[in-house]
């Protein structure tokens, strides 16, 4: 199939955010109609920025972008801007079309129910479309960002990492939604076994040479093609290397005789450049980070957190329920629960120390791994981000962490806001190693995250000594983890 007869077709485009950071160069690849596609690449390759190309939003330095006439696209973002977290509901929807669109309710009631957010209760439908986003939690905002793609009725939909914050139930929902759909999709994720059961193809944003590879197959068939590609690459270059070296012996040996033997030395070191010139550039696959241990502060007495009660939300009204919870120095807890219940809410509550019958022991150093990053600041450098929570200001230990989470020389000088979301995980990660805390609080530590990263991560987690609670939709990531303590927030149901 031509590229001409592409629905979205890349022909050789460049594109750079400064001289010294490419993301594409002389790039060509197609998506045909209706197809479903995996887009690949390490954390802050560009992924997002490749999104931005298709939609229009960003121009290429070079080459050319062609949109089959009439081809509608829509892109369901990472995270809701913050801006429009103080819109209603209805006001949120609104801002999808360029053109106000009357009688809107209608469209509203339709696109939540396909993304199963629809209220139970027909008299909550009106106040409902009232509410604040930002009152929503993490995993009801993830499907907002779903149907406000959907409402658009587009022939492109764009999903960018569509599975943060989505429960067991909102993955099974958005999976079975997603292999009915009939039209075109585009989706970064890292969730294989999400991507392995609707895509068709991979369009894999290769770091080394900056062009989009395109494959044939799921996920996992495109991991296997690779690294069996690595391997090839890998064997035809040690043999070349090996007969380099052996060249490069003869020369050195007729060299050294002299005479007619120095005109065979030049040859043979004419055969290693020609040896050297069919070496092929290997490519690097992703970096994953190093393994990393997160410090526990000295000192911490036995008992960390108690709990007399917390609050739920059931049928969009808070709920005090009463518990009898103390945490201790070294356990780990997991809480559980359906999204919009209040587990984000009760997280938030905890770190802050406002939490209802709440009580953490004077001294005890939280670190709290937010899901959305709003605890940090946007407009910090990570240089000063990092240095920051240090006791000892020592820039020296301080590099150190970071490069161990591929936190570079040229990352470290940028500001927070301008790193991709992935990226801002790693330095959330960082910054909890030099804190050092003794109450660790996390909140969907995965989102974003490179899954290369995610089992280095799980071990940390699972040696940490200090006392830990523990947010995640992650099956396979909590198995990894040593839970000591579980409380579920939808067990009483009165």
């Amino acid at each position: 199939m031509s590229r001409a007869q592409g629905l979205i077709s890349f022909n050789g485009v460049s594109y750079e955010h400064d001289a010294t950071k490419p993301i594409l160069i002389e790039s060509s690849f197609s998506v045909r109609r209706g197809a479903k596609f995996t887009l690949m690449g390490q954390n802050g390759a560009g992924k997002s920025t490749l999104f931005a190309l298709i939609t229009g939003e960003l121009t290429p330095d070079l080459g050319d972008i062609n949109l089959m006439p009439r081809t509608s696209i829509a892109i369901s973002r990472q995270t809701i801007p913050r801006a429009e977290l103080e819109l209603t509901l209805r006001a949120f929807f609104e801002k999808c079309f360029d053109e106000k669109v009357y009688d809107i309710d209608p469209k509203i009631d339709a696109i939540l129910e396909v993304v199963n957010l629809a209220p139970k209760n027909p008299e909550m439908v009106a106040p409902f479309k009232e509410r604040i986003i930002g009152s929503f939690s993490g995993g009801q905002q993830a499907r907002l960002l779903l149907a406000s793609a959907l409402i658009q009725n587009p022939e492109v939909l764009l999903l960018d990492e569509p599975t943060n914050n989505l429960d067991t139930e909102g993955i099974e929902h958005l999976t079975e939604f997603l292999r009915e759909y009939r039209k075109t999709v585009i989706v970064i994720s890292h969730d294989s076994a999400f991507l392995n059961a609707f895509t068709q193809g991979v369009l894999y944003l290769n770091t080394q040479n900056r062009t989009v590879e395109q494959y044939d197959g799921n996920y996992d068939d495109v991991i296997k093609e690779i690294a069996l590609r690595v391997d090839k690459e890998k064997r035809k270059n040690a043999q070349l290397e090996k007969e380099i070296q052996e060249n490069k012996d003869k020369a050195n040996f007729f060299a050294n005789k002299g005479g007619g033997m120095r005109m065979v030395a030049k040859r043979m070191r004419e055969k290693v450049d020609d040896f050297e010139e069919n070496k092929v550039e290997v490519r690097k696959e992703d970096k994953t980070i190093r393994p990393f241990t997160i410090p526990v502060q000295k000192e911490i007495p036995t008992e960390v957190l108690k709990l007399t009660s917390y609050k739920v939300i059931r049928n969009h009204n808070p709920k005090d329920v009463p518990c009898e919870l103390v945490l201790k120095r070294g356990r780990h807890l997991q809480i559980v629960g359906p999204n919009g219940i209040g587990k984000t809410t009760l997280l938030e509550s905890l770190a802050s120390g406002h939490a209802t019958g709440e009580e953490v022991t004077k001294g005890v150093t939280i670190g709290y791994y937010r899901q959305d990053f709003s605890n940090l600041d946007f407009d910090q450098t990570v240089f000063d981000c990092l240095m920051d929570v240090m006791d000892k200001k020592i820039e020296e230990d301080m590099r150190s962490v970071a490069a161990g989470f591929l936190i570079n020389r040229d990352i470290i000088k940028t500001r927070i806001g301008l790193l991709s979301e992935g990226q801002k995980g790693l330095v959330a990660f960082a910054r909890l190693v030099l804190l050092k805390p003794g109450l660790l609080i996390l909140d969907e530590p995965t989102n974003h995250i490179n899954f290369r990263h995610i089992p280095v991560i799980a071990k940390a987690l699972h040696d940490y000594e200090g006392a830990m609670i523990l947010v995640s939709h992650v099956p396979d990531f909590v198995e990894q983890i040593r839970i000591d303590e579980t409380l579920d927030l939808d067990k009483n149901k009165q």
